[in-house]
C-alpha cells in the first residue's frame, strides 16, 4: 500500500467516523416513527392522517354527567309495574353491584309512557319527545356495561379507560393520534352547564401525554377564556414582542434539554395569541338565523345554557376542532326523580335533537360523530333517603344494562342494539363494555384502538387499555 491509498482509506474511515451519529440518528427516527414512538413534532396539533380511511372526523360527546335513568328515558319496563313496591326475591338481586341500597330495596316502576318512533319504531319515553324526531339518525344502545358502580370512577372508566385518575381521556387520545384541523383553536374543548361535578377535569385531562392535548374548557359568556382579551394599555404590537421573547427563549431551552412539553407550552402561547381574534367571533350569533337560534332554544331560559353549548359545539366541529366535549351535570337522581328528571331533559331534549338536525341540514352529520350518555344507568329499585317525604324515592347507582346513543360519523341509524332482562337488571343480549364503546369510537374516526398507543413508564398504554373490541353493529 503506498502513501497517497493510505490517506484515501483515512479519509473514508474519518467520514463514516464524523457521520455516523447522524447516520445512527436517522435509522432511529425511522425506527421510531415506524412503532408510533417519535418525539412530537414540530405543531404537535397539525393534522395527521388515520389508520384507514375515516367515516368520522370530529366528535361530539354529549356528556350527561350523574348517570340519567335508563328505565325513564330509553328502556322500558312493563313488567316492573307488577312489582312496584315490593322488594324481589333475592335470588333475583343477590349478583347486583349497588353503592347505597339492599339488595331487597321495593321496585320503583317508572310512570313515564313509552312510543315508538321513526320508521325504525325505536322505543322513546314521553320526556323525549325532540329526541324521538330524530330515531332513525340514532343508533340506542340498551346493553352498556362498566365495571365501575359510583360516579368518580365511573367516569374516569368511560374517558380513560381506566378507575384511576392520572391517564389521557378520550378528547386527548383522539387529539394526540390525529391532531386538529383548526388553526386558531384548541383540538379539543370542554364546555359545561348544569349543577355538580365528579371527576370533574379528570374528564378531560392529558394524563401523561403532552399538556397541549388537554382540553380546554370555553365559557359559553363574556371573553370565552378567562383573562384572553389584554388589559388596559398593552397593545398588540407590545403583545406581540412579548410573546416573540418568550418564545426565543423557550425554544432556546427545548434545544438544550429536549423537553417535548416546551414545545406544547411554545404552541399554547402561539395558540391563545390566535385565538384573541378567533374566540370572540365563536360566540357571535347574529349571523345564525332566527330560526336556527330557536330550533335549539336560545331564547329559553330553560334551555338556554345547554342550547348555547350544543350551537357552540356544531360552530367548533365547523371550524375544525376535533374533540367537543359538553358536560352537563344535575342527573344524580337518588331522591325524587320523578320530580328532577323532567327538569334535565326539558332542558337538554331540544337542544341535543337540534344538534342532530342542525348538523343534517348542513351536510355535517356524515362526518361528525355526535355520542349521548353517562357513566352509568340507575336500578329499577327505589332509593329512599327521606322515606318521611311524599314521593321522595330515587334510583341508585347501575353498570349493568345503561343506555347511550350514538348518531353521525360512520354510525348506522333507526336501529337498537342490545336488550336488557324484563325487570332490567342484567343484559339478556349484545351486551357492549364501555372498552367496546371506545374502540368503535376510534374506528369511526380511522383509528385502530389496539395501535393508537403512547409509551409511558416503560409500557404502550391505550385507550381501551387491555379489552375492547369494534362493534360491527354499530357501523354503517
Amino acid at each position: 500500500m503506498n502513501e497517497q491509498d493510505f490517506h484515501l482509506i483515512q479519509s473514508r474511515r474519518n467520514f463514516f467516523r464524523s457521520c455516523a451519529g447522524g447516520i445512527g440518528s436517522i435509522a432511529l427516527v425511522h425506527l421510531l416513527n415506524r412503532d408510533g414512538y417519535a418525539a412530537e413534532p414540530a405543531d404537535p396539533l397539525a393534522p395527521r392522517p388515520p389508520h384507514f380511511p375515516a367515516k368520522a372526523k370530529n366528535v361530539i360527546f354529549l356528556f350527561q354527567e350523574g348517570a340519567p335513568s335508563q328505565i325513564d328515558l330509553f328502556d322500558p319496563k312493563p313488567e316492573l309495574r307488577k312489582w312496584s313496591g315490593h322488594p324481589l326475591p333475592p335470588s333475583m338481586t343477590k349478583d347486583l353491584k349497588l353503592a347505597f341500597i339492599k339488595p331487597n330495596a321495593s321496585i320503583l316502576a317508572s310512570p313515564r309512557e313509552f312510543k315508538r318512533y321513526g320508521q325504525c319504531g325505536m322505543e322513546l319515553s314521553d320526556l323525549l319527545p325532540h329526541t324521538a324526531t330524530c330515531a332513525d339518525d340514532i343508533c340506542l344502545l340498551r346493553g352498556m356495561r362498566s365495571d365501575a358502580f359510583n360516579h368518580h370512577p365511573g367516569q374516569l372508566f368511560l374517558f380513560t379507560g381506566h378507575m384511576i385518575g392520572g391517564r389521557p381521556t378520550m378528547g386527548a387520545w383522539v387529539t394526540y393520534g390525529l391532531g386538529s384541523m383548526s388553526h386558531d383553536l384548541p383540538g379539543f374543548v370542554v364546555l359545561s352547564s348544569g349543577v355538580g361535578t365528579s371527576a370533574g377535569s379528570d374528564n378531560f385531562t392529558n394524563g401523561f401525554l403532552p399538556s397541549i392535548y388537554a382540553g380546554t374548557v370555553l365559557r359559553n359568556t363574556g371573553d370565552p377564556i378567562l383573562y384572553l382579551s389584554n388589559p388596559p394599555g398593552i397593545s398588540p404590537q407590545s403583545q406581540r414582542a412579548r410573546l416573540d421573547a418568550i418564545r426565543d427563549l423557550n425554544q432556546e431551552r427545548q434545544a438544550s434539554t429536549g423537553d417535548a412539553e416546551i414545545a406544547s407550552r411554545i404552541h399554547s402561547y402561539e395558540l391563545a395569541y390566535r385565538m384573541q381574534s378567533s374566540a370572540p367571533e365563536l360566540l357571535d350569533f347574529s349571523k345564525e338565523s332566527a330560526a336556527t337560534q330557536e330550533m335549539y332554544g336560545i331564547n329559553q331560559e330553560k334551555t338556554r345554557p345547554y342550547a348555547t353549548n350544543c350551537l357552540l359545539a356544531r360552530r367548533l366541529v365547523e371550524r375544525g376542532v376535533r374533540f367537543v366535549l359538553l358536560m352537563h351535570a344535575s342527573w344524580d337522581h337518588h331522591s325524587e326523580i320523578n320530580k328532577l328528571l323532567p327538569k334535565q331533559t326539558e332542558a337538554t331534549d331540544q337542544p341535543a335533537a337540534a344538534l342532530i338536525k342542525d348538523l343534517k341540514q348542513r351536510g355535517m352529520l356524515d362526518d361528525t360523530l355526535v355520542v349521548w350518555g353517562g357513566e352509568f344507568g340507575r336500578t329499577p329499585m327505589s332509593e329512599l333517603r327521606r322515606p318521611e317525604e311524599a314521593d321522595n324515592a330515587g334510583r341508585d347507582h347501575h353498570p349493568e344494562g345503561f343506555s347511550i346513543w350514538l348518531a353521525g360519523g360512520g354510525i348506522r341509524g333507526g336501529q337498537v342494539i342490545g336488550r336488557t332482562s324484563d325487570l332490567g337488571l342484567g343484559i339478556d343480549e349484545d351486551p357492549i363494555h364501555v372498552h367496546d364503546l371506545q374502540a368503535t369510537i376510534l374506528h369511526c374516526l380511522g383509528m385502530d384502538h389496539t395501535r393508537l398507543t403512547y409509551r409511558y413508564l416503560g409500557r404502550d398504554f391505550r385507550l381501551t387499555d387491555v379489552g375492547g373490541n369494534v362493534v360491527h353493529k354499530m357501523l354503517a
